[in-house]
């Protein structure tokens, strides 16, 4: 069998306009999914208990379950409670919230990494937990955190492609699209793949630029 990926030259603009939506949703989501996961992992290190065995639930739940079952539950199962949505709403929520539980543990690691005596010293000085948090513990924990959360956003490129279940014309929605048309099944998706790894890559490099930046010396 020999591959002629020249069916798919006349499709490149579509092809396009799938990756935009990918980067899109997914920088959309991991910042969504960042904002939320950083207010996840500071309750998941508050004194209050029932506080942290909440947010600990959240998490559990989040990490425990796939993300197509919790894309289906935002955009299938609100309408029921009569919150509509749009599927690329809906998805770039999904993704978010899914994203939320993990990187709410990777902050509460993050924090907790940061030496005790950072909150010794900010209680005798008088501040509060949330002044402590925001100004001294958090700064230096993300620090820490910034290539876990940097992987993250490199799995979400992948994991984006689930988007397609909602028929959003994300890069993976589009291959089928093309697929469907061409009936070159090996040719796209051996595309779809390598337009993927391109994203990834590219995405890891200009993540690890940005590490070596802030790298704690």
């Amino acid at each position: 069998m020999e591959l002629d990926f020249s069916v798919l030259i006349p499709y490149m603009h579509m092809f396009w306009k799938g990756v935009c939506v990918t980067i899109q949703a997914s920088f959309l989501g991991v910042l969504f999914g960042s904002a939320l996961g950083i207010f996840i992992g500071s309750f998941r290190v508050m004194p209050f208990k029932p506080l942290r065995y909440l947010m600990a639930t959240y998490i559990y739940v989040l990490r425990g379950t796939p993300l197509m079952i919790q894309l289906f539950l935002i955009y299938f199962g609100l309408p029921a409670l009569g919150v509509n949505l749009d599927a690329a709403t809906a998805g770039i929520l999904g993704i978010g919230i899914n994203s939320s539980g993990y990187v709410g543990e990777i902050v509460r690691g993050g924090i907790e990494g940061v030496p005790k005596g950072q909150w010794e010293a900010a209680k005798m000085l008088g501040l509060s937990y949330w002044q402590t948090m925001k100004s001294i513990i958090l700064p230096q924990a993300i620090r820490h955190m910034l290539p876990a959360i940097g992987n993250e956003f490199v799995t979400l490129i992948k994991e984006s492609s689930l988007l397609s279940v909602l028929a959003i014309s994300d890069l993976t929605m589009v291959g089928q699209q093309v697929r469907s048309v061409t009936y070159a099944s090996f040719e796209t998706f051996i595309f779809v793949a390598l337009v993927y790894l391109v994203l990834t890559s590219v995405t890891s490099g200009a993540l690890q630029l940005l590490e070596n930046r802030w790298k704690v010396k």
